[in-house]
């Protein structure tokens, strides 16, 4: 396999190996939302070789971004995130192939989108988004990974993977939370960095078929007492 010293550290694992890897390489995943949970996402999967990576975000990237979407530069202000995100994760890695979607995902476009994917990770940050994913998703038998964040805390778990469990199972009540305004509020850099890397991992653990994927199961932490807690849902 091409890449093969890229990969070593990676390889070198027996719950991975060469076959692992080889996985890895032919997989693709859809990143929605190239945000403080996008960044890290992407790049690690970036990084551990994911053949295939999708990004779709309708957003340009502003100042206030860069204190915790770390694959931005000041330079890149102004321009749409999906076109700075592929720049940055074009050079640092090369190999992997990047589909830009700067509509975002719409409910227009979402079946035709998520089809051409294996998984779904979502680095939203808003309901209705979420919602779409989960009912696409469900739609088309393709298993995703939530995310979420809020000043100190953030959560994790996958849907529509093995136990069929769903967000809607998580979160029921989609007519009140969707119709929540949008709101601004604050959050510690590193807790999308934390969350959007986890996020990466249970893409990665389901792709290459080793430990424990968080199915059905919701991860919480808090960065402010580290505290972390998993429950079942």
């Amino acid at each position: 396999m091409a890449h093969d010293g890229r990969y070593a550290r990676q390889i070198m694992l027996p719950e991975i190996g060469k076959e692992g890897q080889e996985r890895i390489s032919r997989s693709s995943v859809l990143v929605v939302g190239a945000g403080g949970l996008g960044s890290p996402a992407a790049l690690y999967l970036a990084g551990a070789g994911v053949g295939r990576i999708g990004l779709a975000d309708p957003d340009v990237v502003s100042e206030s971004n860069l204190q915790r979407q770390v694959l931005y530069e000041t330079r890149h202000v102004g321009m749409p995130k999906t076109e700075a995100a592929r720049e940055r994760l074009s050079a640092f890695s090369p190999q992997t192939v990047f589909e830009c979607f700067p509509e975002g995902l719409t409910s227009a476009n979402a079946a035709e989108i998520v089809r051409g994917y294996d998984i779904v990770i979502d680095c939203c940050d808003n309901f209705p988004t979420r919602y779409l994913i989960d009912d696409t998703c469900a739609a088309c038998g393709k298993p995703w990974v939530y995310g979420s964040i809020g000043e100190f805390s953030g959560q994790a778990g996958v849907m529509n993977y093995r136990s069929g469990r769903r967000y809607s199972d998580l979160y029921p009540d989609r007519e009140s939370l969707c119709a929540l305004p949008r709101t601004v509020s604050g959050v510690l850099g590193t807790v999308p960095g934390v969350i959007g890397t986890i996020q990466a991992s249970e893409a990665l653990k389901m792709i290459a078929g080793f430990g424990s994927v968080l199915d059905g199961r919701l991860f919480v932490i808090d960065l402010k007492t580290m505290q972390t807690d998993i429950v079942d849902f």
